[in-house]
């Protein structure tokens, strides 16, 4: 078992759908469930932040998420043919200002590329992709 893949709607109410995904691949990889929470966090921050920012002229993106296991590591991949949008320019929020200094929102990305131990945009063809990658192995 090396890679999974599944698509849905960009809609909040498929999250638990993806997440369901996410679970079975890891039970089915035989991975320690301790290490699961990184991917949690990251597949709702990233498709949340296309459920709310991807619609586009009342088109509802489509979003794929891959899971690959290599090497020691978990790549999951989100694509979405939503206009495009490279979340990882968005500016890094301080997050040593005090609370009621602070500017809204780009924390979920940030906290994706501090869980993550690569993470990298591409726009192919028509669609965004995001890939992350964490190593499991020391």
């Amino acid at each position: 078992m090396n890679g999974r893949h599944t698509g849905v709607r960009s809609d909040a109410a498929n999250l638990p759908t993806l997440t369901n995904f996410l679970q079975e691949f890891w039970s089915a990889a035989e991975l320690p469930p301790a290490l699961a929470p990184p991917f949690e966090l990251a597949l709702e921050e990233i498709f949340i932040n296309v459920v709310t920012h991807g619609s586009y002229n009342g088109n509802v993106p489509w979003v794929e998420v891959s899971l690959d296991l290599a090497e020691g590591g978990v790549t999951m991949t989100v694509e979405d043919d939503g206009p495009p949008f490279d979340p990882l320019t968005l500016p890094v929020p301080d997050v040593a200002a005090p609370l009621g200094e602070r500017r809204v929102g780009g924390l979920g990305v940030y906290l994706v590329r501090h869980m993550m131990d690569v993470v990298t945009y591409a726009r192919v063809g028509t669609r965004n992709q995001l890939r992350m990658t964490k190593r499991l192995t020391p």
